[in-house]
C-alpha cells in the first residue's frame, strides 16, 4: 500500500506592535520507508531416485539360496501339506527341477514308507525330512484362486454362446525350424509366428474348425475361468460339466486390474469382484478391456477328480500352491509367514503354475470351489516371507557346489 505524507503550514498574524517572529520549527525527518522483504528462494525438491527394477534370474540358483530358520509348523497344516505332498510323490521322484535346487533322488526318502494318518506324526515327517531354505530375499508375494462355477452349454443355443475351445492342433511348443522353446504357429509361408491373440480369436480365427469343447453364457464369466485355469459349467439341466487347462496361446499376460487401478478407473483396493461389476456395467467397453490381456487358456474336459494342477495331479483347497517352478520345485513345501494377510499364512505345496506367477517366492493360493473361496481368492494381495522346505543334504550339495565354482 502506499503512503502519503501531508505537511502543514502556520501563517503566523502581523500586529501593529513589532513581534518577534520565532524561529521555524525544524521539520522531523521523514522515516526511510521499510526495507521490502525479500522471499526467501523457494528450495528446489531434490528428486526422489527410481527404484531400480527387481533383479531378474534364471533360477532359484542365480537368486541365491542360503538356510532359513527352524521350522515351527501345526498340526492343522502339517496334516493338509502333507496329503497334497504324498499326492505330488510320483512327479518329484521323476521329474527334472528346472529350479536347479533337487534331483529326483532327493525326494524318495521323503515319499517312501506308508502314509501316516495322525497329525502328530506328519509335523515330525517333515521337520525329519525337510531343512528350511529362502531363495534370494525371501520377500513374498501371494495372491489367490478358486475353482469357479459358472453357466455353461455342451452345445450352442440362444443365451449361451462363447465358444470354449480345446487345444488347437497347430499350436506348437516348440519352433520347429531352431528346436527353440516357444509356443506359436506356422503360418501359409511356413514361417514360424507367434499363435493368435486374445483378440484374434475373439474375432473367430478358430471358428469352424470343430474346437468348440463347450459354451458359457457370460464372456467375462469365461475371461475369469481362464485366468483360474480350470472351474465347472452349471449345465441347463443341472448337471456339472469340469473343465481343466490344456493350454495356452503362448502369449504374455496382462493383468487388467493393474490397468484399471493405473487409470484410475477402480478405486484400491482392487478386487476380482469389482474388476467384474466395471467389465459388466457396460459390454463394449469391457470386451474392449478383457483384450487388453492377449493371453489366452485352451481347455479339455475332466472326467475324473480335479481341478487338476500343471503336474497332473488334484490341487486342494487352502493346501496347493501355483508357483514359478524355476525358483520354486514342483512338490515342494512353502512356508508362508508374517503374510499381511493372516490368511496366507501357513504349510503350502507346489503343485501347479500360472501364465502371472513369475519370480522367486509369487505364489498364488489356492482355496478351492465356492462362495467363500471366490470372495477369498478374489481379494487376496499379500506380502510376507517364504521359506521353502528342501529334503535334508540338498542345501549343502548346493552350498558345495558353488563354493567349488568360486575356486
Amino acid at each position: 500500500m502506499r503512503r502519503f505524507l501531508f505537511l502543514t503550514a502556520s501563517l503566523l498574524a502581523v500586529s501593529a506592535c513589532a513581534r518577534v517572529v520565532p524561529p521555524p520549527r525544524p521539520t522531523p525527518p521523514v522515516p526511510a520507508p521499510a526495507p521490502t522483504p525479500v522471499p526467501a528462494p523457494t528450495p528446489v525438491p531434490t528428486p526422489t531416485p527410481t527404484p531400480p527394477p527387481a533383479p531378474e534370474y534364471a533360477n532359484a540358483l542365480a537368486a541365491g539360496v542360503r538356510a532359513g530358520p527352524a521350522l515351527r509348523l501345526g498340526a492343522d497344516e502339517a496334516e493338509r501339506a502333507y496329503r497334497a505332498f504324498r499326492a505330488s510323490c510320483r512327479t518329484v521322484t521323476t521329474r527334472r527341477d528346472t529350479s536347479g535346487l533337487t534331483q529326483p533322488e532327493d525326494w524318495r526318502d521323503a515319499c517312501a514308507g506308508e502314509a501316516l494318518t495322525e497329525p502328530a506324526a506328519m509335523v515330525r515327517f517333515f521337520e525329519r525330512n525337510f531343512e528350511p531354505v529362502i531363495v534370494g530375499d525371501g520377500a513374498a508375494f501371494v495372491t489367490g484362486y478358486y475353482e469357479p462355477e459358472i453357466r455353461g452349454c455342451r452345445t450352442r443355443q440362444p443365451g449361451c454362446e462363447v465358444p470354449i475351445y480345446r487345444r488347437p492342433p497347430d499350436l506348437l511348443e516348440t519352433n520347429p525350424q531352431t528346436g527353440a522353446a516357444g509356443r506359436g504357429r506356422l503360418d501359409a509361408s511356413g514361417t514360424f509366428v507367434p499363435y493368435y491373440d486374445r483378440t484374434e480369436i475373439e474375432a473367430g480365427v478358430l471358428a469352424g474348425r470343430g474346437l468348440e469343447l463347450a459354451y458359457a453364457a457370460d464372456p467375462v464369466d469365461l475371461f475369469f475361468l481362464q485366468i483360474q485355469g480350470s472351474g465347472r459349467l452349471r449345465l441347463p439341466d443341472g448337471g456339472v460339466m469340469r473343465i481343466g487347462y490344456a493350454q495356452q496361446n503362448g502369449r504374455g499376460y496382462v493383468p487388467i486390474g493393474r490397468l484399471l487401478r493405473e487409470r484410475g478407473l477402480i478405486v484400491p483396493p482392487v478386487t476380482m469382484q469389482k474388476i467384474v461389476a466395471w467389465l459388466h456395467e457396460d459390454t463394449g467397453r469391457g470386451a474392449a478391456m478383457m483384450r487388453e490381456n492377449p493371453s489366452y487358456v485352451f481347455f479339455r474336459e475332466l472326467t475324473g477328480p480335479g481341478p487338476l494342477g500343471s503336474i497332473g495331479v488334484p490341487v486342494v483347497g487352502r493346501a496347493s500352491v501355483a508357483v514359478d517352478p524355476r525358483f520354486i520345485p514342483y512338490g515342494a513345501p512353502v512356508l508362508l509367514s508374517g503374510m499381511d494377510n493372516a490368511r496366507a499364512d501357513g504349510l503350502w505345496v507346489a503343485q501347479d503354475t500360472g501364465g502371472a506367477i513369475r519370480g522367486p517366492n509369487r505364489v498364488d493360493t489356492f482355496w478351492g470351489a465356492g462362495e467363500e473361496a471366490a470372495l477369498i481368492a478374489g481379494g487376496m494381495s499379500a506380502r510376507g516371507r517364504a521359506v521353502l522346505l528342501l529334503p535334508r543334504g540338498a542345501l549343502a550339495r548346493i552350498q558345495s557346489r558353488a563354493a567349488a565354482a568360486q575356486r
